[in-house]
């Protein structure tokens, strides 16, 4: 199942040329695929979610669009290079790049718009489980009184 087609990358992102055309054909089932792999991770079934909810299915659409639209930004021609500064004296040059890394990538706002985003909770116990060394599961004073 694809959430997004190439007429919705067209109308929701822009117009595209014919070798982004072809790019967004190849990104659309890569993206989906990618976004159905993590709902698995966090025990969900993105197509089974989508089919059932019709806001969900406009969310997914659009989170597609914006992942291939992101990617299709990214300049695969040279560096991807959105600043750069130079300095004569000092010899120093610096840039920032547009995707470090390269690649598709999907934002975690992107994840938690699809409700994929898992809440953690969790204690961490320095002293150990009281109860196990207590059979009656109150603490026991110190040596000290304590």
């Amino acid at each position: 199942m694809e959430y997004a087609t190439i007429d919705d990358v067209t109308i929701l992102f822009r117009k595209l040329t014919p070798e982004e055309t072809e790019r967004a054909k190849a990104l659309i089932p890569i993206v989906c695929a990618d976004l159905r792999t993590y709902a698995k991770t966090v025990g969900k079934d993105l197509d089974a979610m989508v089919q059932a909810d019709q806001d969900l299915a406009a969310v997914a659409k659009s989170v597609t669009v914006d992942v291939v639209g992101r990617t299709l930004m990214t300049s695969t021609t040279g560096e991807p290079m959105t600043q750069m500064s130079e300095s004569a004296g000092g010899y120093s040059a610096s840039g920032t790049f547009l995707v470090p890394g390269g690649g598709l990538f999907i934002k975690k706002s992107e994840l938690a718009r699809l409700g994929l985003r898992r809440q953690q909770f969790g204690v961490i116990d320095f002293y150990g489980n009281l109860s196990s060394r207590n059979p009656g599961g109150a603490a026991q004073p110190g040596a000290d009184g304590c």
